[in-house]
């Protein structure tokens, strides 16, 4: 068959580890034989960003702006003991984080449901979808290791040179602080993002922090997104038949366990992270989750939730055989594919990767799958293959799909 032609290019974020084993597989196997694939490669494995300072990574982030579609690999963020490991100049901070910072927008993350594999919590129905704020926070802060006894403090300094100071604490010893931000241009942007997406999904929406502890940062937040609703929102979704509410992020976490779902729950960026990780596990997997970064301006970038797999990495580097879950990864590709297609006019590049996606779920449901789902699956005497077997057999279906 000849292969499915592009016009413009996906933004491709290469990445580290185990994850970027898979993406090479997942291009070669399930991508480059059925589409004329064109990219735009940025290779954000931690290597580079070292070689870059980081560099390598706003023009990723500056690229999807100019082409309005990527698509990204798992990636490291380094610690104390990938500083060694990698002999890096400095401890780089996430990517992830960087390149949220510069779009801007939301992170909607739902698991990704199949047949044979149930959720954790018996009274869940239906997919449970995370909004989850992209800009600041943790994400964006400055620490300081404090070495002893002192003052810290918070201090603001106006452009006409007024300071506006607030006492963090008084140390008698060593500690640590940490100062974050946000801005309300972003949380304004999350808001309307998350009121748009629950009116296009026809969901419910929950939004959740912990304004009775953070009565200045987080009920900023319950603040705009109560003013955003009342006066863009309210009267769509009661027509649309939908509710917003607010409430306590410890108050949330109790409904949602005992919840049908069918709900997106938006949350900030570090919850958002947090509890992401365990929807998707208490679904099946964390391999098992979409992710897409949504920006007000229209740019998309599509990655996979999980980590960079580092155990299965170490494995695969003695030579030992892995057994990875490549499908949240696949579905980065997909989601980015579809919404290329959508956005040139290009509905066989939809329908492929439409086509992809269910053959994903077919190699599932006939018993074929990786370890950590013939771990959970409820399919009798389920087949386990390898990392790239798994892959040769959705390449099997999705052929006999497009045949």
């Amino acid at each position: 068959m000849d292969k499915i032609k592009m016009t413009i290019p996906l933004v491709e974020m290469d990445g580290d580890e185990m994850t970027r084993i898979l993406w090479q597989m997942i291009k070669d196997e399930l991508l480059i034989p059925f589409i004329d694939l064109k990219t735009e490669y940025y290779d954000l494995g931690l290597e580079e960003r070292n070689r870059t300072n980081d560099q390598v990574t706003i023009d990723s982030a500056n690229a999807t702006k100019k082409y309005g579609v990527a698509v990204k690999c798992a990636t490291i963020t380094p610690n104390a003991a990938r500083m060694t490991e990698y002999d890096l100049k400095e401890m780089w901070k996430s990517p992830n984080g960087t390149i949220r910072a510069m779009l801007d927008g939301t992170v909607f993350r739902a698991p990704i449901v199949v047949k044979g594999i149930e959720p954790n919590v018996k009274s869940w129905e239906k997919p449970i979808t995370i909004a989850r704020h992209a800009y600041g926070d943790v994400y964006k802060a400055s620490e300081m290791k404090i070495p002893g006894a002192g003052k810290a403090e918070l201090v603001y300094t106006a452009e006409d040179g007024t300071e506006t100071r607030e006492l963090i604490h008084n140390f008698t010893g060593a500690g640590v602080i940490q100062g974050q931000h946000n801005l309300d241009e972003s949380i304004e942007s999350f808001a309307h993002s998350c009121f748009k997406y629950a009116l296009d999904t026809k969901q419910d929406l929950w939004f959740a922090t912990k304004d009775t502890i953070s009565k200045k940062y987080d009920h900023t937040f319950k603040d705009i997104f109560q003013e955003i609703f009342d006066k863009d929102y309210k009267e769509a979704f009661d027509a649309a038949g939908i509710e917003y509410f607010y409430t306590l992020i410890d108050d949330a976490v109790a409904r949602v366990m005992k919840s049908k779902g069918g709900f997106i729950w938006a949350c900030k960026n570090y919850d958002g992270d947090v509890m992401s990780d365990m929807i998707s596990s208490a679904f099946g997997s964390l391999a098992m989750m979409t992710s897409v970064l949504v920006s007000p301006q229209g740019y998309y970038e599509y990655e996979a939730a999980h980590g960079t797999v580092q155990r299965h990495y170490y494995k695969h580097l003695k030579g030992e055989e892995t057994s990875t879950n490549s499908v949240a990864t696949i579905f980065a590709w997909t989601g980015a594919l579809r919404k290329r297609g959508e956005l040139d006019n290009n509905p066989q590049l939809s329908d492929f990767a439409d086509k992809l996606e269910a053959a994903c779920l077919k190699t599932i449901e006939s018993g074929k799958m990786t370890k950590d789902l013939a771990l959970i699956t409820s399919i009798q005497n389920p087949t386990v293959l390898n990392s790239e077997g798994f892959i040769k057999a959705i390449r099997e279906e999705l052929e006999a799909s497009l045949a």
